[in-house]
């Protein structure tokens, strides 16, 4: 794969909002008093009050102390990814105390997890719901959240903090911010914080099929993503080189390093904890190769006889049952929405003539599709039939950008989500072309967000810093932006790791080498803005909050 080495283009701007009001935050104070009774000199707050229903005898209203004047308006707090908006106000912030708590309001019990993990962290008493007092933490859902998905508020004034998640897992990332905060400046600012993602789908892919990766490993990263508000790992599990987890069904192409079930079905639990979503990818009709060794009559021969590395036969019923079974028994173990069909580098795809070099499968093309039925009609069936079996298992099919194909009898069906990394050498198609046919993208741009091992073909390691300065997530391929009209069909990004050299680093220094460009990934898929910090800020303050 040939890089562009272009110079970056900056990508698009959008002014950043200013903090408005300041006076009216002025007195802006959280939870209730005591459990010894009201506090004499406080006066209503004009804050939000939990939304389930209490009695002012079990749960007071949430008073207001009078703003110190003699004290500074408050600072965002520093936090990787940076707030979206902060409203500053006069006092001294909230930092855990003697007798400080972490406390869930009355009916938000659902919340218990996200309560009990912030506890933890902090070191304090985790108390259900418990009566808020001074220096407690409270956390609760639905009303006084911004209206979109994982946003959240966190509302801190009167020694108390209360953390408002449009759902759990934006209560979850309140909790993150308030971790962050405390690690980064000792203090939860005074004020309001709202903050909300720009994109639904920010994550990790790993390439745990060329290298295995045992399960602590990738626990790690999953504590390290959600503190970064990630929200999707990727799992590629299967690929020429290894097929890396458990199987039931066909144990045959299992390799000898690999995860059990069992230490997938923690991997998962951990991940739901954390509100993650675990993507699992069986890359088919290409990579294939471990499953082949042990099935090489459904390997794909051209019409010299020779075998095609990694590639399965397309035109026999046999590969796709073969598959199929793999395919339905790994989603009653990976049960989230997402499935990834892989569908790139169908090695037939890659020769000069398809049709003369794979006379069969042209033969079944016309066959199927007419005398102008090519191979990729073939291939892209392929991708349909596979999307149709995990569309009825309750998956949503996502696919490499390089399995799509323009012009043929067939196409990719339309709620097939496009993973666009790159295609420039081999020419496939634009970016544009998948936005413009109204195509859901997900942005791994190699150019930025690909780690691969040993840096083979002029690929380089990323850093953090090009991350950070120069993309966004409209930046597609190379180093230029798609037009803005497409922002909102550009469902998010992820970073991705490729082992391609598997021995060219040791797990640690994969730990190691991504940490900087993951958080840099992080920051500019929560806020496309430009960043307000320069690089040398945003990298000690990397450091300082992981």
């Amino acid at each position: 794969m040939i890089r562009n080495a272009a110079p970056a283009l900056r990508a698009r701007r959008r002014s950043r909002g200013t903090a408005a009001a300041l006076l009216a935050v002025v007195g802006l104070a959280l939870g209730g008093c005591s459990a010894g009774g009201s506090d004499s000199s406080a006066a209503e707050s004009s804050g939000p009050t939990p939304a389930a229903p209490a009695t002012s005898a079990t749960r007071p209203g949430p008073p207001t102390t009078a703003p110190d004047s003699t004290l500074p308006l408050s600072a965002a707090p520093a936090t990787v990814p940076a707030v979206t908006r902060h409203t500053p106000a006069r006092g001294p912030g909230w930092k855990p105390g003697p007798g400080s708590r972490v406390v869930v309001a009355p009916g938000r019990e659902r919340l218990a997890g996200e309560a009990r993990i912030l506890a933890r962290e902090l070191k304090l008493p985790y108390a259900g719901t418990a009566v808020v007092r001074p220096g407690d933490i409270e956390l609760t859902d639905g009303d006084g959240a911004p209206r979109e998905a994982e946003s959240y508020t966190v509302r801190t004034g009167g020694d108390r903090v209360l953390i408002t998640g449009r759902d759990r897992a934006g209560v979850f990332y309140g909790t993150r911010t308030v971790k962050q905060a405390l690690r980064s400046g000792g203090v939860v600012p005074e004020g309001e914080i709202t903050d909300t993602p720009a994109k639904p789908q920010r994550g990790l892919m790993i390439d745990i099929a060329r290298k295995p990766f045992d399960a602590r490993w990738i626990e790690d990263r999953l504590r390290e993503m959600a503190d970064l508000k990630l929200n999707q790992l990727g799992l590629h599990f299967s690929d020429d080189q290894g097929f890396r987890i458990e199987s039931s069904t066909h144990p045959e192409v299992v390799s000898a390093q690999r995860l059990t079930k069992a230490e997938v079905r923690r991997i998962l639990a951990l991940a739901a904890s954390l509100h993650i979503t675990v993507i699992p990818e069986i890359d088919s009709p290409g990579h294939l190769g471990a499953v082949l060794k042990k099935y090489p009559e459904l390997r794909l021969k051209d019409a010299s006889g020779r075998v095609v590395p990694g590639a399965i036969d397309i035109g026999d019923p046999a590969s796709a049952r073969l598959v199929d079974e793999l395919l339905r028994e790994y989603a009653e173990l990976f049960e989230g929405p997402y499935w990834h069909l892989g569908g790139d580098e169908y090695q037939a795809l890659t020769r000069r003539d398809p049709e003369a070099s794979f006379p069969d499968l042209a033969a079944k093309a016309r066959a199927a599709y007419g005398p102008g039925g090519r191979v990729s009609d073939l291939a892209t069936r392929w991708v349909n039939d596979r999307a149709a079996v995990v569309r009825d298992l309750g998956r949503r099919p996502k696919a490499w950008n390089d399995g799509f194909f323009r012009g043929g009898a067939v196409a990719v069906d339309k709620d097939v989500e496009v993973e666009y990394w790159t295609g420039k050498e081999i020419g496939a198609r634009a970016p544009e072309e998948y936005l413009a046919e109204g195509r859901p993208v997900v942005n791994l741009n190699d150019e930025y967000l690909y780690y691969v091992l040993g840096e083979p073909n002029d690929f380089t390691y990323p850093t953090g810093r090009r991350i950070y300065e120069e993309w966004t997530p409209l930046v597609l391929r190379g180093t230029k932006p798609v037009p803005e009209r497409y922002e909102s069909r550009i469902r998010g990004a992820s970073f991705a790791v490729w082992c391609d050299l598997a021995g060219a680093q040791t797990p640690d220094q994969v730990a190691r080498g991504i940490a900087l460009p993951l958080a840099a990934t992080a920051q500019k898929v929560w806020d496309e803005r430009p960043p307000s910090r320069s690089w040398a800020d945003f990298e000690s303050l990397a450091r300082r909050v992981s």
